[in-house]
């Protein structure tokens, strides 16, 4: 038998068939390694962001003009910021989710170092006095306290992980919990964010609840942290008038609590969105027509929802909820079929805080709680925001493409 040598490629119609051909070998050894992935994950993401700038630009298309004079001020900045942020987004979805381990400290302390720029710099920015954003080149800005999110998803998998059985016990519970509780302590000191502290203690707290193998300890908690929560709001209640002037925070409570007596400040945005919610009725007035965007303060961001209500009414609102559950699901389904602990907790982490900053902005708009500044996914407009997120989903599809097909 002739051995075989290799030729070198020649030019001519040889040369583009081997060239066919090699990217065909290479496509399917490709294809034939990647088992799976979440094209419903995908297309809901796509389909909550479209649908969140056609709102954006019905919302607030007389707001404000860009420098060619047109109104599509924060539809036009959001569209390029999505477009670039779902490149980013497919770009890590490539990226093995277990390279993020070795830097997750890394990850943890650029969060804590700019949200500390955000309080003792000259870069960070006030806006609507909160000190909140760290001032970037080009006149950009982001918020490091979203960074902090991300960062807490990705370190929390990893000691729970490396603790094992040890997180099951007070102490190591304890231990395990502390820089989650540190970073959510941050956030509320450096950045003035107490919203978005709730939701990073609430991931940390929610990822020990995953792996560990009792829950009546939990349970108790909740039932405690209730029951204070009613004891204090009877407290604010009973001493209003020497509150009133503790500060913004206690104002919000105040109005939420009061709504009449601060009609015209504290709780002028919210009762403006409930008769926007009240006026949408069922099916709405129609897309582009609502009024009560004229009115509503900063109604892009937190308020978004509420000329969604108006203007496709309830019925649109619960097909958006809608959306946000199959996100949930999918998120869920990539959770439960991980093929290790890491990838699992990193998607439930992904999850409680998709899950909290949803339920925390109905519950806003629909005055169930206070206001708090936080947005809807997806939809508000947020450039910090839809960066992280698109990061997070990139993150949770990666984690999709190691799960196994059936039978496999």
């Amino acid at each position: 038998m002739k051995s075989r040598t290799v030729q070198p490629i020649r030019s001519g119609k040889r040369s583009g068939d081997h060239f066919i051909t090699s990217f065909l070998r290479w496509y399917q050894k490709k294809k034939a390694k990647e088992q799976y992935f979440d094209y419903n994950l995908l297309m809901i993401v796509i389909f909550l962001t479209c649908f969140g700038l056609v709102m954006l630009y019905s919302t607030s298309s007389y707001t404000a003009q860009d420098k060619f004079g047109s109104s599509t001020y924060y539809f036009s900045r959001q569209a390029i910021i999505s477009v670039v942020c779902f490149a980013a987004m497919m770009i890590v979805s490539e990226i093995d989710y277990h390279l993020y381990a070795p830097f997750v400290w890394h990850i943890y302390g650029l969060a804590m170092f700019m949200m500390a720029l955000v309080r003792w710099s000259p870069l960070g920015v006030e806006s609507y006095g909160s000190r909140r954003w760290l001032q970037l080149p080009a006149g950009l800005t982001m918020q490091p306290s979203e960074l902090a999110k991300v960062a807490i998803i990705l370190l929390m998998p990893y000691l729970l992980c490396k603790a094992g059985k040890y997180a099951y016990s007070l102490e190591g519970m304890i231990r395990t919990m502390i820089p989650g509780l540190v970073a959510a302590g941050a956030v509320y000191y450096l950045t003035d964010n107490l919203s978005t502290a709730i939701i990073v203690a609430g991931i940390t707290a929610g990822l020990i609840f995953v792996v560990h193998p009792k829950k009546k300890p939990f349970l108790i908690a909740v039932c405690i942290a209730a029951l204070l929560m009613f004891l204090g709001v009877q407290f604010i209640l009973a001493n209003a008038d020497s509150l009133a002037e503790s500060g913004f925070r206690m104002q919000r409570v105040l109005s939420w609590l009061k709504p009449e007596e601060y009609a015209a400040d504290g709780s002028y945005q919210v009762t403006q969105a409930l008769y926007a919610i009240g006026s949408g009725g069922v099916f709405g007035k129609g897309l582009g027509n609502s009024t009560q965007k004229m009115v509503i303060p900063e109604v892009q961001n937190d308020m978004i929802l509420s000329i969604v209500c108006e203007e496709l009414g309830i019925f649109g609102a619960l097909v958006v909820l809608f959306l946000f559950a199959f996100l949930l699901y999918r998120l869920l389904f990539i959770a439960q079929n991980a093929p290790d602990m890491y990838g699992s907790l990193v998607a439930s982490g992904i999850f409680m805080h998709i899950a909290l900053q949803v339920i925390f902005n109905v519950m806003v708009v629909t005055k169930v709680m206070p206001t708090t500044g936080i947005t809807l996914p997806f939809v508000s407009y947020g450039g910090t925001s839809i960066l992280f997120l698109m990061a997070e989903m990139g993150i949770a599809l990666n984690i999709s493409r190691s799960i196994p097909l059936s039978g496999e």
